[in-house]
């Protein structure tokens, strides 16, 4: 891929990985998926595919130049072939007219030049830069260019003939990625290059881009004779069939959840927008006559509905009814690719656990008193479906703080004004409406132009911010369209410029008032926007390491975290939040409960993080198949040291936890916690320099652009984060900020 998710947060998806990474070195989500923060559970960023299409405008000096294929267009009978915009150049994709009809051709046309082009690579490939890494780099960005756009469409625009489509030729596909993954040739030509005195002389992008072929290589299978190979390919087939049903599945039963309302009665205390959105929900499924004040209502898992019935339905038998319905929807080569050891993300989540474990047990007896006085339930009695509607009435009570009529301050394009604003002050950079420069999949979606301070364009991005649960999946992440490349450069000059999307699922438009944002939907648009910043604003040429590409998974997640840290920045927050009818800049002592508001529960919120974190290692490094313990056993035991309540015996979230299989975090989920204390040292750079000092905070943002943003993967993450901050990381700043730095601990 991601912000914090819980019931009042929505999710991000941030980044998907794939096994085959130098197809597909980062794919978020997030999905960049990002985090499930709290009590309800998504992905962030999710899979950093590429995508493709036709030229539908003219050549523009402001546009960038791409294609889809370097090379003449495949021969093939197939009249229909020369018009498939998965095969043509382009200026911006196609979303518009990509459909579920191209793909089977387009890609099976594809796979054939591929398969064509890997033949002549392997026969003529030489240990140099030009005549090994140039071909390949062509070679996997057209697939991930072309399987990204179907594979995005797939995310924002579901439709079953589009699944169809995908799951035909998926098989195909991976196919084709475990013959290049295990090239012989081309792992022994990068072996030799590691091995010749040219070693010497390349930069340290590209020893990274050799290093990290072989690790991929290994990995990958190369060594394996044929019959061991063949049942690894097996496997490696079935898990790609598994992954994407098992994503499929998650959306199906999330959409197929819904509950039908005509008795006010029964959603009382859901706040006015809430009620809005059931109502529109309503009228989209065919009850015309549906009103927010008179119902009937509709209320889905979707994330918006759901967060809202757990933190405000007074209806404990509906709070329980929607809870249930959540948690009953449906050996390790990760650490390979990552920063941290097995043992040292132990290491790291145990000292977290143990500086949080106290304050999460005080936070449940603070909530059992409270709701106890409140409403005589028993101190006893508290259930996991009454956690989030008490602990926002405690919130409430103590800050005095009311989500929903915080909202009219944080309208849509208020909030983006403000970030953009930010992006100007810190990297000096200017992004500007590009609205109808490239196609979209739906009118709703943004399209804008980011400038450098000459006023060339340097990236575009798209920005795709509403919930559409009849076809767009949950969760909110980042996804790269193409990379920054000088190889695939239109002129051979100027290198190919970034393009990336911003996919959120917020609460959309009603009763023709703008978009009104909770506190946390916009703390999830900083942390999308800080994945995209790390794609669009690399300065890397070498395409397989530029942006995100070739960065550890678990320091993938520092500038999305690092952006959030900027919500409670007096003068950024104050930017922000104007009353969308009145102008009024939020009321200072809002802002004021808003920064002590902050720490508000932190040691549960981190336990709820550290048990996911831990659960997913657990599962991946020890857990036995057919042993003495279901993996629901595993939960249970892992529950019983990070959560001060243990889930219901016949909680099954572990079906729909994606990000320990299809989201792309397997073995790998403590990278949250991980990138939190990176970057919360890096924005700790900024407060010890002075958050009120404007000269010091734009110098520190250039330093930061200049690092964490440039770098990419040409360089590894601690080494980069050493060049920004002059030493290595410490989760002092983590603590502090949570409120939790009465423990000190080491990374």
């Amino acid at each position: 891929m991601a912000s914090r998710i819980s019931l009042s947060r929505s999710i991000h998806p941030i980044l998907k990985r794939s096994p085959y990474s130098h197809l597909a070195p980062k794919q978020f989500p997030k999905s960049h998926p990002c985090p499930l923060w709290s009590s309800s559970f998504s992905f962030c960023l999710q899979s950093f595919h590429k995508s493709t299409a036709p030229s539908f405008f003219p050549s523009l000096s402001s546009s960038p130049c791409y294609a889809s294929f370097s090379s003449p267009s495949v021969a093939t009978p197939d009249d229909t072939l020369p018009s498939n915009p998965l095969l043509q150049d382009f200026e911006f994709p196609p979303f518009d007219i990509v459909d579920a009809k191209h793909v089977r051709p387009g890609i099976r046309a594809l796979l054939k030049k591929l398969e064509s082009d890997l033949d002549e690579l392997e026969r003529t490939v030489e240990p140099s830069w030009p005549k090994l890494v140039e071909p390949l780099e062509k070679i996997i960005d057209q697939l991930v260019v072309a399987w990204g756009v179907i594979n995005h469409l797939k995310s924002v625009k579901d439709t079953p003939e589009l699944r169809a489509a995908i799951e035909e030729v998926q098989p195909e596909k991976v196919k084709f990625q475990l013959r290049l993954g295990q090239s012989k040739p081309i792992y022994n030509a990068f072996k030799a290059i590691q091995d010749s005195p040219q070693w010497q002389s390349l930069s340290n992008a590209q020893k990274r881009i050799v290093e990290s072929q072989i690790k991929e290589a290994v990995l990958n299978g190369v060594a394996l004779e044929d019959d061991k190979r063949k049942e690894f390919n097996k496997i490696q087939q079935e898990l790609e069939r598994l992954s994407q049903k098992f994503g499929e599945n998650v959306l199906d039963a999330t959409k197929k959840f819904e509950k039908f309302i005509t008795d006010e009665k029964e959603i009382e205390g859901l706040p006015a927008t809430a009620l809005a959105l059931a109502a529109q929900t309503a009228v989209s499924k065919g009850h015309k006559e549906a009103t927010a004040e008179n119902g009937p209502w509709i209320i889905t898992l979707d994330a918006p509905s759901f967060i809202s019935v757990m933190q405000h339905a007074q209806n404990r038998d509906l709070r329980e009814e929607f809870y249930r319905a959540y948690v009953l929807v449906l050996q390790v080569v990760s650490m390979a690719t990552k920063m941290a050891t097995v043992q040292k993300a132990e290491e790291l989540l145990e000292k977290l656990r143990t500086a949080s474990w106290d304050a999460a047990v005080q936070d449940m007896e603070d909530l059992k008193i409270f709701a106890k006085n409140q409403s005589a339930i028993e101190v006893n009695d508290l259930s996991h479906w009454d956690i989030s509607f008490w602990a926002e009435r405690l919130r409430e009570s103590r800050y005095n703080i009311n989500e929903e009529e915080l909202r009219p301050y944080f309208s849509l394009p208020k909030v983006m004004d403000g970030l953009f604003n930010l992006a100007n002050t810190l990297f000096g950079i200017d992004i500007e409406p590009a609205d109808g420069l490239a196609p979209v999949w739906n009118n709703d979606v943004r399209f804008y132009r980011v400038k450098d301070c000459s006023g060339s364009p340097i990236a575009y991005f798209y920005f795709d911010p509403y919930s559409r649960p009849s076809e767009k999946r949950g969760g909110a992440w980042m996804d790269e369209v193409v990379s920054r490349s000088l190889v695939l450069s239109c002129n051979g000059t100027a290198p190919r410029l970034p393009i990336a999307h911003m996919v959120c699922n917020q609460t959309p438009p009603v009763g023709g008032k703008p978009s009104l944002m909770t506190f946390r939907e916009v703390e999830t648009v900083f942390h999308e926007f800080g994945h995209a910043l790390q794609h669009m604003l690399t300065k890397q040429d070498e395409g397989l390491v530029a942006g995100i590409r070739g960065i550890e998974w678990d320091a993938v997640e520092l500038p999305s975290q690092f952006m959030e840290n900027w919500c409670y920045h007096r003068e950024t927050l104050m930017g922000i939040a104007k009353h969308y009818v009145t102008g009024e800049t939020l009321p200072e002592d809002v802002y004021l409960k808003l920064l002590a508001a902050r720490t508000f529960r932190a040691g549960s919120l981190s336990l709820r993080q550290l048990k996911f974190a831990s659960l997913d290692l657990e599962l991946h490094t020890r857990y036995i198949p057919g042993g003495s313990e279901t993996i629901f056993d595993v939960d249970q035991r892992v529950s019983k040291r990070t959560q001060v309540i243990p889930p219901l015996p016949e909680d099954r979230f572990l079906c729909s936890f994606s990000h320990i299989f299809a989201g792309g975090y397997a073995a790998g989920y403590y990278s949250y916690k991980w990138a939190e204390v990176l970057s919360a040292d890096a924005f700790s750079a900024f407060e010890d320099a002075g958050l009120d000092d404007s000269k010091a905070v734009k110098e520190i943002g250039r330093k930061f652009r200049e690092t964490i943003l440039a770098l990419g993967g040409g360089k590894a993450p601690l080494k980069v984060f050493v060049e920004f901050r002059g030493r290595e990381p410490s989760p002092e700043a983590l603590l502090r900020h949570s409120g939790l730095s009465s423990v000190t601990a080491s990374a």
